[in-house]
């Protein structure tokens, strides 16, 4: 039997709330992820409504990554990053404005790329029993 959509709603909703700033990101990445090939699929289902609300949650997504950044603490990978996040939410509001799907997979490549790295990192550092501060984000604002 699978899950009713609103006990899915409150699992990742404990999933969010007990989540380490370094799993909160991760989980931030997934969705923006989840959220464009959505947007994808919508595309060729010409759910064009439908569409724009999917790249619009990837966007919001992405802005919230980027003021999530510590400028002050995270140096030169805070700047890439924010670098990087700006050119992804361009990118997608090209990409819903043009129905490109080539944006959001450029995007999406991007993404899963991050993806893999802060997965890594969240590993190694709450694996390791340590606290999960990764330098140069600031996850409460």
């Amino acid at each position: 039997m699978a899950a009713s959509p609103s006990a899915y709603g409150q699992y990742r909703q404990v999933q969010v709330n007990t989540a380490s700033p370094g799993k909160l990101i991760v989980l931030l990445y997934q969705g923006a992820i989840r959220a464009m090939k959505q947007g994808i699929d919508l595309i060729d289902k010409k759910d064009f409504e439908g569409k724009g609300n999917a790249l619009i949650k990837a966007q919001d997504i992405i802005m919230e990554l980027n003021l999530a950044l510590d400028m002050d603490i995270g140096g030169e990978i805070s700047h890439s990053l924010r670098q990087l996040y700006v050119y992804i939410y361009k990118r997608l509001l090209d990409a819903n404005m043009e129905l490109n799907k080539d944006y959001i997979q450029e995007c999406i490549g991007i993404m899963e790329n991050l993806l893999g790295a802060w997965e890594q990192a969240v590993q190694e550092t709450e694996g390791a029993g340590s606290s999960a501060h990764k330098p140069g984000l600031s996850v409460t604002g």
